[in-house]
């Protein structure tokens, strides 16, 4: 088991159309995304880190390689730390047309993400494949601290699964992008013992009740 654990949001995103870009390619972080990875390379850098995990896609690794350069080690791609499927359900599509190409699912989500019985992934399923990723790489380097760089509510579920707060209520208190939470052990699981955010902050798009995932 690690020692601490960094759980980071990727960097702002540059997406003029306001499109959800779920797992599609072509999409790097944008100005603001990039000064707001540097913040958090910077606010970690004497944190003792040395593991690194990324999600594979592109605003992950990109995050992920601001820390790399500033932490001085490598950066290591999980597949299991990649988005929610229920984005991927989205992807390609602007935000302010999903109520009319999928009736319902954006309000359904605002009321109760837990629930969502047209989609693959489940929120739990989202949180045990997370907790899954932070057990195999704590299992190889037990004791150390290390930083995972994944997406908001893929991040959401595993801080609040692991903290044992469940779903309820889960729309409160993400991590924004560039966010840090971290976590330590604790008798019987893990407790939150901070949370950070850089200075530089993105205007919300869309709004919080449309927030899905991270897609934007």
């Amino acid at each position: 088991m690690f020692a601490r654990l960094h759980l980071v949001r990727h960097g702002e995103v540059h997406n003029p159309d306001g499109v959800v870009y779920a797992d599609l390619p072509g999409f790097p972080l944008s100005a603001l995304g990039r000064a707001q990875a540097a913040a958090t390379a910077e606010h970690l850098a004497d944190e003792g880190i040395t593991v690194l995990v990324t999600s594979p896609l592109d605003r992950a690794r990109e995050t992920a390689g601001f820390l790399a350069r500033r932490l001085g080690i490598e950066a290591v791609a999980d597949s299991g730390l990649t988005e929610w499927g229920l984005s991927m359900r989205w992807a390609g599509e602007p935000w302010l047309d999903l109520d009319r190409r999928f009736p319902g699912e954006v309000a359904a989500y605002a009321a109760d993400p837990s629930d969502l019985p047209f989609v693959a992934e489940s929120l739990d399923d989202v949180a045990k494949r997370m907790t899954a990723v932070v057990t195999t790489w704590g299992n190889r380097h037990p004791g150390a601290i290390a930083a995972v760089v994944s997406h908001q509510d893929p991040i959401h579920a595993l801080r609040r699964s692991l903290c044992g707060r469940g779903f309820a209520d889960f729309h409160a208190d993400k991590p924004t992008h560039a966010a840090v939470v971290t976590l330590q052990p604790s008798t019987g699981g893990w407790t939150e013992i901070s949370s950070w955010v850089p200075d530089v902050a993105s205007a919300p798009f869309p709004p919080p009740t449309a927030d899905l995932t991270d897609g934007r």
